[in-house]
């Protein structure tokens, strides 16, 4: 299979990134599956139902989020509609929506997505480790499902990579999200698991993690408060990886960074 998945999308300039180039990459690497993070897609902060359905008219087949999930209040309501809007999984029990999901791509293999959020300066949900182990024990990559993603939303790179190890060879990819800064480390794990430590954000990177340089500035600074945070708004650079497996396995034989438009270095993997 060939699975794209694209990082935290950030404000208006990361939603117009991805409308700009999501169909591009699409005809360039002809995946089977796309998954997008878009936690921080409505001004920074949250999502909303309206942009949900404006990234799937643009080609996203699931939507995860993070730890912004809740900051638009009506999204509360629509992600109890929506199945394939995710919540990170290891909310506690009677959290709206769901964190996991078993979907089919057009070419009928069956794709598991798994939005988890990590702990480590993190808001302390329960334990991510044992969320995901019990997923896959029901549905085991390779019988019950032909591809599985795993989101990990996380702050610390070493619980990050803490993961990966954890799921190697159990997944197809882990794939992290939420520091909005695109690692170098895109790997195949030593038993077949993609892997990166965070795959960027879909935003303006001429900014402070997306957001415009001055009140980040002054908190940095000066220690005091200083005005609402406002996502930069010059032009977005689209982040992500691309992940081919082997149909027979189910695992990784590659995965490679993606980066388009912005200010940022490209990189297109040769498809």
């Amino acid at each position: 299979m060939r699975v794209l998945f694209l990082g935290d999308i950030v404000g208006r300039a990361g939603r117009h990134a991805v409308r700009t180039y999501l169909p591009v990459l699409r005809d360039h690497l002809v995946p089977d599956f796309i998954v997008v993070n878009a936690e921080n897609a409505a001004g920074g902060f949250g999502i909303t139902e309206s942009i949900c359905d404006a990234l799937f008219q643009v080609g996203a087949d699931v939507i995860t989020t993070g730890n912004h999930v809740w900051d638009q209040r009506d999204i509360i309501e629509h992600i109890d509609r929506e199945r394939r809007l995710l919540r990170p999984i290891n909310y506690p029990i009677g959290t709206p929506g769901g964190g996991v999901g078993l979907f089919e791509a057009p070419n009928g293999r069956r794709v598991l997505v798994i939005n988890v959020m990590l702990r480590l300066f993190m808001d302390p949900l329960d334990d991510p480790f044992r969320a995901i182990d019990r997923v896959l024990d029901k549905t085991p990559l390779g019988f019950e499902a032909d591809f599985v993603l795993v989101d990990m939303h996380g702050e610390a790179t070493s619980e990050k990579m803490g993961m990966g190890h954890h799921l190697d060879g159990r997944v197809s990819a882990v794939i992290g999200t939420h520091t909005h800064v695109p690692t170098a480390d895109t790997m195949v794990l030593p038993a077949g698991t993609a892997y990166q430590t965070d795959a960027g954000m879909c935003g303006d990177y001429d900014s402070v993690i997306g957001m415009k340089k001055d009140s980040p500035l002054v908190r940095f600074t000066t220690k005091m408060p200083s005005a609402r945070f406002e996502p930069a708004e010059g032009e977005g650079t689209v982040c992500g990886a691309f992940i081919v497996t082997d149909d027979r396995t189910s695992l990784a034989t590659s995965i490679e960074p993606v980066r388009i438009g912005g200010v940022l270095s490209e990189t297109m993997p040769v498809g």
